[in-house]
């Protein structure tokens, strides 16, 4: 945060870096200048609690199986027309409802919910920053993992830090074209790249999910493009989430994705190399099954968020003893 004379205040968190006048607002809603001091109005207060499966994150190659305490507050520094929370994402905190939790109280739900593992979740976690980090810290110190589900429209240096107490993170990377990033998220692409890397870098388990929406990013140079991103830059063993797109908020005039599509898309992104591509939203034949790459076992196999089978040994498939990329315990 910078300060001038005036009480004037940039927000330095994401790209947009918002100068704010005394009382004037982010474009997060959430973050307020209050005499000249940087003020996130979420901090403790929750709009969602909820105890999900890993899966629904998606994570696939985290911790299968395990429950993952979930919570969110309003905000977010993106306004995708396609958003499935807008209720909460895009709302004013003093417009929804919210309970009082500060961070010891999450940490301490989720030890008696028997939950490995805090997800920042459904919203955008990287608005209410102040909230996630202090939460994360405290977690890391009880032993339990941090998750991020998020869009990654961060800086640098906060970034950093938030990463030092990350395990790992679902990132959406919605489209590979900067003019889509600008009219449907009022946001822009490159900062989201240099994120998603960062992140990596730095150690944290990173998960990528592309929604798949007709019309916009459902042709093949599209899904491709998404996929060879992945490979060329965070590496083969990255799993790619291609996610079924349903009519919501502003943009319910396009049809939902058919199953075809994302079982194409599926395809081509195990032909740019990826190991470990799935199919999300919408159900497809062996589209959530993770195989050992070398001899093709289905070493986790899921249906909707459930794991039926997982022949997973010390990180290794269990038949041939290949390695299979992920946190498994």
């Amino acid at each position: 945060m910078r300060q001038d004379r005036a009480a004037t205040v940039v927000c330095e968190l994401c790209p947009r870096q918002c100068v704010l006048a005394p009382g004037e607002r982010g474009d997060c809603r959430v973050r307020v200048n209050l005499d000249g001091r940087l003020v996130a109005l979420t901090w403790g207060t929750p709009c969602a609690v909820h105890l999900d499966p890993i899966e629904k994150k998606p994570l696939f190659h985290f911790l299968p199986g395990t429950p993952i305490l979930s919570i969110a507050t309003a905000g977010c520094n993106l306004h995708c027309k396609n958003c499935q929370n807008w209720e909460i994402s895009q709302a004013n905190p003093e417009d929804i409802e919210a309970v009082p939790l500060p961070p010891a109280a999450v940490v301490e739900l989720a030890l008696r919910e028997r939950s490995p593992s805090i997800a920042y979740t459904y919203t955008e976690p990287v608005v209410w920053y102040e909230y996630t980090l202090d939460t994360a810290r405290l977690a890391r110190e009880r032993g339990l993992r941090n998750v991020l589900v998020t869009a990654a429209y961060l800086r640098e240096a906060p970034l950093r830090e938030l990463a030092a107490v990350t395990d790992a993170a679902n990132i959406d990377l919605k489209f590979m074209d900067d003019r889509l990033y600008r009219e449907v998220c009022d946001g822009e692409l490159v900062p989201i790249l240099r994120a998603i890397e960062l992140f990596a870098t730095l150690g944290v388990w990173v998960e990528i999910t592309n929604l798949v929406i007709p019309s916009l990013n459902d042709r093949d140079e599209d899904l491709a493009a998404v996929a060879r991103w992945v490979r060329q830059t965070l590496g083969p063993d990255v799993p790619l989430h291609y996610s079924g797109f349903y009519p919501q908020y502003r943009m319910r005039h396009l049809p939902p994705t058919p199953a075809d599509t994302l079982r194409r898309a599926q395809d081509i992104g195990r032909a740019e190399g990826l190991r470990y591509v799935y199919v999300g939203n919408v159900h497809v034949a062996d589209g959530e099954t993770t195989r050992c790459p070398a001899c093709g076992t289905a070493v986790v196999r899921r249906v909707r968020y459930t794991v039926l089978e997982q022949r997973i040994v010390g990180g290794a498939c269990g038949v041939c003893a290949e390695r299979i990329a992920g946190v498994w315990r």
